[in-house]
């Protein structure tokens, strides 16, 4: 068994709800979401591919997710259209632990302030479904928020 076999199991298309904590108004906002799981390089890498909306305008994000055994470290390459605009965050989270949750850490700018921690966290359920949740990072490191929060179930 290997670090991505959770998440490869659960290759195919999922349904779920995407939740994005709206900054413009501090509360949740729920859309649809479609993702769709697909290893790649004879599943050495495992490509997240999913839609969700906001304010009723259709966006999309896509993770790159792998394990480099001799590092002993999950990365995560994240790019999403209305998060990063046309930038790749690149994202590294400690080896294999008890919990199936693979978990990733990187950063953003937010001139002209320091920058800015994000934490993303991919947890499959036994091939039954998974949940994206990702959180910003206060850049003194004294609090962490839930920024998104997304859970599929096969469709």
């Amino acid at each position: 068994m290997t670090t991505l076999d959770g998440l490869l199991a659960c290759a195919g298309t999922w349904h779920g709800t995407s939740s994005l904590q709206d900054p413009t108004a501090g509360v949740a906002a729920d859309s649809p979401s479609l993702a769709t799981v697909t290893p790649v390089l004879g599943g050495r890498f495992v490509r997240l591919d999913y839609t969700w909306s906001y304010q009723g305008k259709p966006q999309e994000g896509s993770l790159l997710i792998g394990f480099e055994k001799k590092a002993d470290k999950v990365t995560m390459h994240w790019i999403d259209g209305w998060h990063n605009g046309d930038k790749v965050m690149v994202c590294t989270g400690p080896g294999p632990t008890s919990s199936p949750t693979l978990s990733a850490l990187g950063s953003y700018a937010a001139p002209p302030g320091p920058d800015w921690g994000w934490r993303i966290e991919v947890t499959p359920e036994a091939g039954q479904g998974f949940r994206i949740v990702m959180y910003n990072l206060w850049p003194d490191g004294s609090r962490e928020e839930l920024a998104v929060e997304a859970s599929y179930t096969r469709a």
